[in-house]
């Protein structure tokens, strides 16, 4: 397959996942299997942006697809000089920054911390939900970077028992909904059955209110027959994961992804090893971008895409492989 259309890509932009940095000692994932590199993260991230910054074709955008720091930072009291370092490297790219929100970022801040932050990134929103009165707001919004062409940044946190207070109702509603299928003490430990694996504390949920918005953008994109790419931290597909990465409701999205015609790649982070597949019966695209904390610091794991007519083309360093993409 052409890897290089003779003609210039519409527009270009960036991919990165999980670069989890924190001023810490390597160690080992949760499951002991795979080491963590907490320092190099960063010379990783830099390695990413000196080379969006040195590039021909500068990207117009960046997608940072969640976790930017660890949630260690917070037992070490170092989550804002952990935020700000990394940030500080942002400084020198040459694109705007989307910023996804990951487990990693409500270990570190509450929602309405990250609501006020730097990483609060719908300043460059066309559209956004519309805020539930009284409460804490979906961070879901899309902008369009070329005529024809649809981002939407999507909340796999907005059902979740991160970032939210105890006593708030989204909170009870996820706790209902957790322990109807983990019975487990700590629940960062997935339940026995595999079907309902996804249902830990470090995963999350859309809410019906941002299902419902998303359909509307989904609609909206339709009639034009623009192009549309999800993204969020959380895979949906089954077949681009393990099942224990999953959104609670992968399901429910995948549905209505499927119930539109606009919609061409759904971009994830949080699954460390990346994933891809290919959903035949929509032509969607599915990808689960490697994550920067397990790769080795002699590598690299970043990717840019150019975008055309008739496909989107992935070139990756380092474990991000190379992929086509296209618009069926």
């Amino acid at each position: 397959m052409d890897l290089c259309p003779q003609q210039p890509p519409l527009f270009t932009f960036g991919v990165i996942a999980d670069v989890q940095y924190a001023d810490i000692d390597d160690g080992f994932n949760f499951k002991r299997t795979r080491m963590r590199y907490y320092r190099s993260s960063l010379q990783l991230l830099k390695n990413a942006l000196k080379s969006w910054s040195e590039s021909a074709v500068k990207p117009d955008f960046i997608l940072q697809l969640g976790d930017l720091i660890d949630g260690f930072n917070k037992l070490h009291g170092a989550s804002q000089r952990a935020l700000d370092t990394v940030l500080r490297e942002f400084g020198s790219c040459p694109a705007k920054v989307h910023h996804v929100w990951g487990n990693h970022e409500f270990y570190n801040f509450s929602r309405s911390e990250l609501m006020r932050s730097p990483l609060d990134s719908s300043l460059y929103a066309d559209r956004r939900p519309r805020g539930v009165p009284g409460e804490d707001d979906i961070y879901a919004y899309q902008f369009s970077p070329f005529p024809g062409f649809t981002f939407v940044v999507l909340d796999a946190y907005d059902v979740s028992l991160l970032g939210r207070q105890q006593s708030n109702r989204q909170y009870n509603n996820a706790m209902n909904l957790i322990r109807l299928y983990n019975k487990n003490e700590d629940l960062n430990c997935p339940p026995g059955l595999q079907c309902h694996s996804r249902f830990t504390m470090f995963n999350g949920g859309f809410s019906q209110e941002q299902l419902d918005w998303l359909d509307s953008v989904l609609s909206v994109a339709d009639e034009k027959q623009e192009r549309v790419t999800i993204a969020s931290h959380l895979p949906v597909h089954p077949n681009c994961t393990d099942s224990v990465c999953l959104a609670w409701n992968h399901d429910d999205l995948l549905a209505m992804i499927r119930s539109h015609s606009s919609v061409v790649c759904y971009m994830a982070g949080h699954a460390h090893n990346g994933g891809y597949c290919l959903d035949k019966d929509t032509g969607v695209h599915h990808l689960t971008v490697d994550g920067v904390i397990e790769t080795h610091p002699d590598s690299d794991a970043y990717g840019t895409v150019s975008v055309y007519p008739d496909r989107m083309v992935l070139r990756g360093n380092g474990k991000i492989m190379d992929r086509v993409f296209l618009f069926s």
